[in-house]
């Protein structure tokens, strides 16, 4: 974890990531980080033509918000019905607690984005995906 005044600085890249086949998630603000207590986030990167499967996140919200490239992001909405909407650079997609959602890359080329979950904790699941690894920091 990172102490003292360089846990309120941290960078994608001076951290370990969450490798998957469809991309990777490196946070850069949770509890095991720098003490944040309330909730977590990172930056997610999504090669072209890949995206995260259909899932959610029981008993927490999500915000994900397109640095850049474009993609579709799918939400349910409050009768469980998937809503679909082409998304990029400067939009902020709000997932209600334990909506399903979905992320998939249709651009050219790689789709930035940051995500936050509140409370922290529902990233730590990923660790149980089949394909999940560790892709150590600057590496």
């Amino acid at each position: 974890m990172k102490q003292g005044a360089d846990a309120h600085f941290v960078y994608p890249k001076d951290v370990d990531a969450f490798g998957f086949d469809w991309g990777q998630l490196a946070l850069t603000v949770a509890p095991e980080v720098n003490g944040a207590q309330r909730f977590s986030g990172g930056v997610v990167d999504l090669p072209s033509g890949q995206g995260h499967a259909r899932h959610n996140h029981p008993g927490a919200e999500e915000i994900i918000f397109v640095i850049s490239g474009h993609g579709e992001q799918m939400v349910e909405d409050e009768a469980g019905t998937p809503v679909t909407r082409e998304v990029g650079p400067g939009c902020t997609v709000y997932v209600p607690e334990s909506r399903f959602h979905s992320t998939l890359n249709t651009g050219d080329g790689p789709m930035q984005l940051f995500v936050v979950y509140s409370p922290a904790g529902p990233e730590l699941g990923l660790r149980d995906l089949p394909d999940f690894r560790i892709l150590k920091a600057g590496g």
